[in-house]
């Protein structure tokens, strides 16, 4: 015991006043009491932990009476020191202050019981994550849409705004250049279909009909949505991309410290562009269908050229182009908004880039079916 007071007042002395310490005395009555001072607060308990919990582990079982009266602070580290220390019970004898007395009745009281917390199947939560996901894609895109509302009324106020020069821009890039890759696809579509539909039709000597079940699906139904989907997975995958690189590279935070809008500069002229280029892409590639249809209807059933293409007005209503053309026009919108959309949530890494630019092609074409699905219920409705 002397040996452990006097190591003990030797480092209270050396650390001086402030500095967290402990040391034994023998009171009047005869008893050994451990007192503490100095400042027992985290900062200064840094540097002295590891020797002040060895000396009041070793005081504990050898001393009942401790005097923390002349602490000058004490907080939760102190207090967790001397909890330890004590083996997490109070010694029989305590001099304190009443704050101290409340830190060290929180720490007796039993902690409860922690229970698991509910687990959900797998399936159920992540089907719930979906949930949630899809949610918050609704959110960010109807403010999308509000915002470029609100974009069309002050463009109509400040026509000079618009950005015609990338609207052209993008006309040419969508449109354009996405001719090859369409008529290539809708050439071989074209003769796949022929092909398949005259090997039905010469069963039951109908061959002249191929014409009508090419042009009415073709005008209608079939160029208008193969168009979409090739452009969505062409030109839509571009946006997105082009959009991201601009998170990546802080490229629309500089224009956002700029002032600019970057709904006005990036997203109207985009999908200005692609509602104007989709009409003129669909009417190709449906055009492109009929051409392979017309070559594996000559080819396999013997129908002139000439027929052929006498044939397709008188069996297919003008209605039908035209209704053809304003899906091709609806299509192109919300393939450039879905691409936008994502574009503008990927975030400035790699990753987010990747996955935003899968996600728009997969969410586009998606929209594209279910609109394509929605038009031919209300034109079924309508008697059209």
């Amino acid at each position: 015991m002397a040996s452990v007071e006097a190591a003990s007042e030797g480092v209270a002395q050396h650390l001086g006043k402030g500095v967290p310490s402990l040391c034994t005395a023998r009171e009047p009555d005869g008893r050994d009491v451990v007192r503490l001072s100095g400042d027992w607060s985290l900062l200064p308990l840094r540097a002295h932990f590891d020797v002040l919990a060895e000396q009041a582990a070793s005081l504990a079982p050898k001393v009942e009476r401790w005097d923390l009266s002349a602490l000058e602070r004490l907080d939760n580290a102190g207090a967790l020191l001397l909890w330890g220390a004590w083996g997490k019970k109070l010694p029989g004898d305590m001099v304190w202050r009443p704050e101290h007395e409340v830190m060290f009745t929180k720490l007796q009281l039993p902690v409860p019981p922690r229970r698991p917390p509910r687990r959900l199947s797998p399936g159920v939560d992540a089907l719930g994550r979906d949930l949630l996901l899809l949610a918050d894609h609704l959110l960010s895109a109807l403010r999308l849409l509000g915002q470029l509302v609100l974009d069309c009324k002050y463009l109509l106020r400040h026509p000079g705004l618009i950005a015609w020069r990338d609207t052209s821009a993008h006309i040419y890039r969508a449109g354009a250049q996405a001719l090859g890759i369409t008529a290539l696809v809708g050439f071989l579509v074209g003769v796949t279909l022929s092909y398949l539909t005259s090997r039905q039709l010469r069963i039951f000597g109908a061959d002249v009909y191929v014409i009508n079940i090419l042009g009415l699906s073709v005008w209608r139904e079939l160029g208008p949505l193969l168009a979409a989907i090739l452009v969505a997975g062409r030109s839509g995958s571009s946006m997105t991309a082009q959009l991201g690189v601009m998170r990546v590279t802080q490229e629309l935070d500089a224009l956002s410290v700029m002032g600019i809008s970057h709904t006005i500069r990036l997203v109207l002229p985009k999908m200005a562009a692609l509602s104007l280029a989709m009409p003129m892409v669909a009417l190709w590639t449906s055009g492109m269908i009929l051409a392979g249809g017309m070559v594996a209807a000559h080819a396999t059933l013997g129908l002139e050229y000439q027929q052929f293409i006498d044939g397709i007005p008188a069996v297919v209503p003008e209605a039908n182009l035209w209704l053809g053309l304003g899906k091709a026009h609806v299509f192109g919108l919300l393939i450039a908004f879905v691409a936008c959309h994502f574009g503008l949530r990927i975030k400035p890494n790699s990753e987010s880039l990747a996955i935003g630019t899968t996600s728009s092609v997969v969410s586009s074409i998606t929209v594209v079916i279910i609109a394509d699905a929605l038009f031919a219920i209300v034109f079924q409705e309508l008697g059209i």
